[in-house]
């Protein structure tokens, strides 16, 4: 079977990064976790108490910043890790959460960053997600997703994937963190959060996460085999 790039956009809390890593089990293809990288990077500069706003701190946290993936053999989970140090659950927190746009609006990261994501997906077969991944890392992705919820949804979905790290938090304070995050990733000059036109919308506000992925798994299926058709008679 060929492989494609799948690509998934949208907001926070709908569920992407949960939703892409299955899918990419279900399709035996490999995980980029964007989301994750930049997580990684902000609490690398939050760390070193680099300042985003001053180029000299940029650059210097660019030259120390290594971020990789490893599989956990007891969980069969991909990690993330920090310069040798595994930081899958810390980047998760809301001390991330309230930073990382501020990171991720920052030019000479994100050309970083999609330096690395690029050199991962020139073999095909991946799925990531992200803000910007059908606009700027994978323009040419063969399936491009644009997943939505509405805020109440995904504050409430971010308040139970909180309380699970057992980190409690308002509601109301994780909602206006999302909105806040919304109006940022969408506002930003350096590569916005936006529908591609040739991307598939999935709202996810009432569906479950089985029902999502399903309908990402088929729409993939559905791609990898009108492109195997059209090679055929090309």
């Amino acid at each position: 079977m060929g492989k494609i790039v799948i690509a998934i956009d949208g907001y926070s809390g709908c569920g992407k990064s949960s939703t892409a890593k299955i899918v990419a089990k279900e399709l035996g293809y490999t995980y980029i976790d964007s989301g994750a990288m930049y997580r990684a990077a902000t609490l690398h500069f939050l760390n070193h108490y680099l300042s985003p706003a001053n180029p000299h701190d940029v650059e210097k946290g660019l030259k120390s910043l290594e971020i990789t993936f490893q599989l956990n053999p007891d969980t069969h989970r991909q990690e993330t890790y920090l310069n040798g140090l595994n930081v899958e659950d810390e980047i998760r927190s809301m001390r991330v959460s309230e930073k990382v746009s501020e990171i991720a609006a920052i030019p000479e990261i994100r050309k970083e960053l999609v330096a690395q994501q690029q050199r991962l997906g020139k073999k095909k077969g991946v799925v990531m997600d992200g803000r910007d991944i059908g606009s700027v890392v994978f323009p040419d992705a063969e399936l491009k997703i644009f997943m939505s919820a509405d805020l109440e949804t995904r504050a409430i979905r971010r308040q139970q994937e909180l309380l699970e790290k057992g980190e409690l938090v308002e509601l109301q304070e994780i909602s206006n963190n999302l909105a806040e995050r919304d109006r940022i990733d969408s506002t930003r000059k350096e590569s916005p959060l936006r529908k591609m036109p040739d991307a598939v919308e999935i709202d996810t506000s009432h569906l479950s996460f089985l029902e999502q992925v399903g309908q990402i798994v088929e729409l993939a299926r559905n791609t990898i085999k009108k492109e195997e058709e059209y090679a055929s008679n090309d």
